[in-house]
C-alpha cells in the first residue's frame, strides 16, 4: 500500500467533519451581510420653479433633498443623506466625472480622522459609494465630494456623510443615466419658498 495516500476517515471523523462544515465554517465567515436589494426608489416628480436650464441639480442640506429640474415648473425629487455636523457645505459645482460601480480611496483628511479606514476599497457590495458616483468638480478640479449610491439604503435621509450626497442605489442608477458630464449642481442650506 502506498504511504503517500491519506488514510480513509473513520465513520466518527466523517460525521464530525460534516458537522463542522455545516455549522462552524459559516459561523466563521464574515458576518457583514451583502445587500440583497438596491434600496427603495424615492424619486417623485414635484412642482419646482427654477431659472436654471433643464437638468440642473439642486441640493438642499436642511431638507435632505436633491432635485433635478425637468422644466415646465417640475423636477424629480430624491431623498438623500447629507454631511453630518461640521461637514455641510454650500456652493455651485458641476458633474466632472461619472463612474459605474466606483472604487473608493478615502481622502487623506478622512483617514487622519479615522485611521481604521483602508486606503482603498474595491467596487462591490462593501464599497460606501454604492452602484454609481457623480464626481463634483469646481474650476476643473475634483472637489472630493460625490453624489453617490449606498449599499446601506437605511442610512438615506440623515446627516450621515463627510460632505457627499448619498442616494439609494435604485435612485442613483436612474439619476446617473440622466445626468451628463457638465451638469450644474447648486448646493444650498435650505429651500427658499417659491424656489
Amino acid at each position: 500500500m502506498n504511504s503517500d495516500l491519506p488514510k480513509p476517515l473513520s465513520r466518527r471523523s466523517a460525521i464530525l467533519l460534516a458537522l463542522l462544515t455545516c455549522f462552524a465554517v459559516p459561523a466563521l465567515a464574515e458576518t457583514k451581510s451583502v445587500p440583497r436589494t438596491l434600496g427603495p426608489v424615492t424619486m417623485q416628480v414635484v412642482a419646482f420653479q427654477s431659472m436654471e436650464r433643464d437638468g440642473t441639480i439642486y441640493v438642499y442640506n436642511d431638507e435632505r433633498l436633491l432635485f433635478r429640474t425637468l422644466g415646465n415648473g417640475t423636477a424629480e425629487r430624491f431623498e438623500i443623506s447629507v454631511g453630518r455636523d461640521g461637514f455641510l457645505w454650500t456652493g455651485v459645482t458641476y458633474v466632472g466625472r461619472k463612474v459605474e460601480w466606483p472604487e473608493w480611496r478615502p481622502p487623506a483628511a478622512m483617514r487622519l480622522r479615522d485611521p481604521s479606514l483602508p486606503s482603498f476599497v474595491p467596487s462591490g457590495p462593501y464599497n460606501p459609494l454604492g452602484a454609481r458616483a457623480l464626481y463634483l468638480y469646481s474650476s476643473n478640479a475634483d472637489t472630493l465630494y460625490r453624489i453617490h449610491g449606498t449599499n446601506s439604503a437605511e442610512t438615506v435621509g440623515g446627516f450621515e456623510t463627510s460632505g457627499c450626497f448619498r442616494l439609494t442605489n435604485s435612485d442613483v442608477i436612474n439619476l446617473f443615466k440622466l445626468v451628463p458630464i457638465g451638469t450644474k449642481v447648486i448646493v444650498q442650506k435650505t429651500m427658499v419658498v417659491g424656489s
